[in-house]
């Protein structure tokens, strides 16, 4: 049986910060920012939106494209680092806003930014295991990446959610069965339970992101099949390479380690040409969203579909997820030859309603978090987080999708 993304959509919050802002704010160059990190610009939530919001609208959206039914699907599952509660998972909210029948599998899966992988590979596995029975899954990868006003991480700041309905006879990625993996127990970035914003050994964090990349690298390389002939590199046969990306410029990083253990040594002429060829093309969306933890890696698999859906048709593409704490996975996947009829991924519409807000305004909304309520009179989302009553958090559709 033939497994993998049927459909793919994303979702981010209307509001972004500009990076030339934020860097004028901070007393720091531009180019420090927008050239060191890749990033233009990041998503920031508005009051009534939080994980769950932006994880039901992705969802809702992706099914609606896919043309399937809610209550069709039978395993439901979300990734986040940024959970609304130690209990509920996120989403059995999303189950009953975007009217997932009651014969569903619904859980979270939490590991850093590698969440989102490990619930699709676990859904992948799931529609495997059932072969004479044609079954879907709804992935959701979805999270606010919060850092403290002035801290080195305030940069890497982002919000957005993933969906991806996941099954036989995929139009969007046929995934290998064959993947590489590496885990390691290691402090680079961490969340306590008593902290709203997450811990980050900066430095230490990119050394264990490369060193997690070479060991899964390796252990797909080696899983190649058929075996790679002498003088043959996994790179070679593979038309685009995504990267878990928090910031554009650690993309570019992870690029040249590999090349490096393909080839021993690299130019700086070939490492350009190697860069722009096979990862930029994904990289439009995640340099104006921002970092958003567990969907990251696929808000690149969407822009890359959305704008070369056509011209990958057939071809491999290469994608590696990293979660701090540690574990990583290498893996590829092929292009269908029909992906183009997934349509428009989301991207470009995301990016297209955009609204710009001031460095005050951003630092409002962070100061004072989730505070739930109506949302603006141009809110682009399906559904919107009211608040907190009597310690639970309370959702609704919007006007527009109850009218629909």
């Amino acid at each position: 049986m033939s497994v993998g993304i049927d459909q793919v959509h994303v979702y981010a919050p209307q509001l972004a910060l500009p990076l030339p802002a934020l860097a004028a704010a901070r007393g720091v160059a531009p180019e420090k920012l927008t050239l060191g990190l890749g990033v233009q610009a990041m998503a920031v939530t508005p009051a009534c939106e939080d994980v769950v919001t932006l994880a039901a609208t992705a969802a809702a959206r992706c099914l609606r494209a896919a043309g399937v039914d809610p209550r069709t699907i039978g395993l439901l599952v979300v990734a986040t680092e940024t959970g609304v509660d130690h209990a509920k998972p996120v989403g059995i909210f999303v189950h009953e806003l975007v009217g997932v029948g009651p014969h569903c599998r619904v859980y979270e899966v939490k590991h850093a930014c590698y969440g989102g992988t490990a619930a699709l590979m676990l859904a992948a596995d799931w529609v495997r295991a059932h072969r004479t029975q044609a079954r879907r899954a709804l992935v959701i990868a979805s999270d606010v990446a919060r850092y403290a006003i002035g801290s080195p991480g305030e940069p890497t700041q982002g919000a957005g959610a993933v969906a991806m309905l996941v099954g036989p006879t995929p139009r969007a990625l046929f995934l290998a069965e064959e993947s590489g993996v590496h885990a390691a127990n290691v402090y680079d970035f961490w969340r306590p339970l008593d902290r709203r914003e997450a811990l980050v050994d900066g430095k230490y964090s990119i050394d264990c992101y490369l060193d997690a990349l070479a060991s899964a690298f390796r252990s797909c390389r080696r899983l190649e099949r058929p075996a790679l002939e002498d003088g043959e590199g996994l790179l070679d046969r593979l038309a685009r390479i995504l990267y878990h990306t928090p910031f554009p410029k650690m993309a570019a990083k992870a690029h040249r380690r590999l090349l490096e253990l393909e080839r021993g040594s690299v130019t700086d002429a070939d490492y350009e040409a190697s860069y722009h060829a096979l990862v930029a093309p994904g990289l439009t969306g995640v340099a104006q969203i921002g970092n958003t933890y567990t969907a990251s890696l696929y808000v690149c698999l969407a822009t890359l579909l959305e704008d070369e859906a056509r011209v990958l048709a057939g071809r491999r593409i290469g994608l590696f997820s990293y979660g701090s704490g540690c574990c990583a996975e290498f893996f590829t996947g092929t292009v269908p030859t029909g992906a183009v009829a997934i349509g428009p991924t989301g991207v470009r519409e995301t990016l297209a309603r955009r609204t710009l807000v001031d460095v005050p305004a951003y630092e409002e909304l962070l100061r004072h978090g989730e505070r739930g309520g109506e949302p603006p009179a141009d809110f682009a989302g399906d559904f919107v987080f009211r608040g907190i009553r009597n310690d639970r958090r309370m959702y609704a559709p919007t006007r527009e999708v109850l009218a629909a």
